[in-house]
């Protein structure tokens, strides 16, 4: 355990370090400080917008810290030869595997506070400013803790798509990992229209491929609150632990995975 703590934390140190990073954490601050002044020219909804746009830039710039970060944990180490000193230590591959995913969850998991601070910090002044009487016609407080909610269930989200760059890194190149990762996302979002997708046509081997791919696919739809929160609507503390809990073992497939094709690897 002491080896992959290691890792954990020079993987960290190494993103921390990176300029990308703080750009992409800048824009998204940005973004948010952006939507209060996108929110004075909608009278009523002002609120609404900003915890929307700040939700989404939270969401949107965490997915490419995740990527763009996540393809290079494994192959970086593979193209600037490193990984052969690496493998030369005490370390066994699973270990830097789980080690190097590690470092960038806990990445994911600063930064995604960094932005949640910034999106209570511009709604802490939309409160102060807009007055209780403008409050009270909300449907819910500018500072609601269900943004918490939301944020939390996103940096589930975000560590499925971590391990989805991990495991593709482990045997592919960056550029194909970036693509697959992003693919993989996207039809992560919408693999619930599979599920029905025999109502749309009259195929059957059609059909029993959607219906594979939606049990192979993440289901990343049910990670995605916040239209819920936005609109004041309650999400129940079962839900956020069944989500949470499918995405846990998501994750637990994907590491898996990604180990035994690493160690499969031969680099000589």
């Amino acid at each position: 355990m002491s080896a992959i703590r290691v890792i954990a934390v020079n993987v960290f140190r190494e993103s921390v370090r990176d300029k990308v990073l703080y750009n992409l954490v800048f824009f998204a601050i940005l973004l948010m400080g952006a939507s209060y002044l996108l929110g004075q020219l909608t009278a009523g909804q002002d609120v609404k917008i900003i915890k929307d746009l700040g939700l989404a830039a939270t969401s949107i710039f965490g997915l490419f810290i995740a990527v763009f970060i996540g393809i290079g944990l494994v192959s970086k180490e593979v193209e600037r030869r490193s990984i052969y000193s690496l493998l030369s230590k005490p370390i066994e591959r699973y270990q830097l595997v789980v080690g190097k995913y590690l470092g960038l969850t806990l990445t994911l998991a600063v930064n995604l506070t960094v932005m949640a601070v910034a999106l209570y910090v511009v709604l802490w002044y939309m409160a102060w400013v807009a007055g209780p009487a403008a409050a009270a016609a909300w449907d819910a407080p500018a500072l609601d803790p269900a943004l918490l909610k939301a944020i939390a269930l996103t940096f589930v989200e975000l560590a499925i798509v971590t391990a989805v760059a991990l495991f593709f890194s482990t045997f592919s190149t960056p550029m194909l990992s970036a693509a697959l990762t992003f693919g993989l996302f996207v039809a992560g979002r919408f693999s619930a229209d599979l599920r029905n997708f025999n109502d749309v046509v009259d195929a059957p081997a059609a059909a029993f491929l959607a219906k594979a791919l939606y049990w192979a696919l993440p289901n990343l739809g049910p990670f995605d609150v916040r239209a819920q929160v936005v609109h004041g609507q309650p999400v129940t503390a079962g839900y956020m632990l069944l989500t949470s809990a499918y995405g846990l073992l998501y994750i637990a497939a994907l590491i898996v995975a990604a180990v035994a094709v690493f160690s499969r690897r031969d680099f000589k």
